[in-house]
């Protein structure tokens, strides 16, 4: 089982989400493909979240990852994003998915992103770099914290505990990022379009696909 990353985004009605702090474990994939792997990564977690209306929750898998995808109400305005391999339980994942966002929520005021967010969006400010989040890792370093200990899923024994309302029949399960795009939409014209990806990214992707590969990201 195992955990690769964990992003939080700003996701404003009728806009791009914008990652606000991401934190990532990818130490089971070569060195020279974890570049390309967090390319990948990061980009299906942003598409997955600006499909993800607020107070809503689905896991969209695709091959051997899978996205857990927790959106909080629209007050709030962010959206959770933890993935993970096929084995990680999905109710652990939306237990940790709830713990972190209920104390990003607390740790982190709203008036430390809003504005610079919605620069970002209205196209005064440009976003961050690639692979960059709005807030530093101090802003809220919880998440590199979580995404290291709960790799094992009996880690988190005590948030379960703290979060038995959490209903399980609520979570709508996607076998495929295809199934939460919007009518119309196309994946691979997603992935052309898209400039957070290099085009070293894009052609691992074409070429993954057309090999039908496990190393397809989500």
């Amino acid at each position: 089982m195992q955990l690769y990353g964990l992003l939080i985004f700003a996701n404003p009605p009728g806009a791009p989400a914008v990652p606000l702090t991401t934190a990532w474990e990818l130490g089971s994939f070569g060195w020279l493909q974890r570049g390309t792997v967090q390319d990948m990564m990061g980009f299906m977690a942003k598409t997955v979240a600006e499909r993800t209306k607020p107070t809503q929750r689905q896991s969209v898998q695709e091959n051997s990852y899978v996205a857990h995808v927790h959106s909080r109400p629209a007050s709030d305005g962010i959206c959770g994003v933890l993935i993970s391999d096929t084995e990680y339980p999905v109710r652990v994942a939306f237990s940790l998915l709830n713990k972190t966002l209920d104390e990003f929520v607390i740790k982190v005021q709203k008036s430390q992103w809003e504005s610079r967010v919605n620069a970002i969006t209205t196209g005064s400010a440009t976003a961050p770099p690639k692979g960059e989040a709005v807030l530093g890792i101090s802003a809220f370093p919880q998440a590199a914290d979580y995404i290291k200990r709960y790799q094992d899923p009996r880690q988190a024994d005590t948030i379960m505990k703290v979060q038995q309302e959490l209903d399980e029949t609520k979570i709508v399960l996607h076998k495929t990022i295809d199934s939460v795009l919007q009518r119309g939409e196309d994946l691979d014209k997603l992935v052309e379009k898209s400039g957070t990806l290099s085009e070293q990214s894009k052609m691992f992707y074409k070429t993954a696909k057309k090999a039908d590969s496990c190393c397809v990201v989500m």
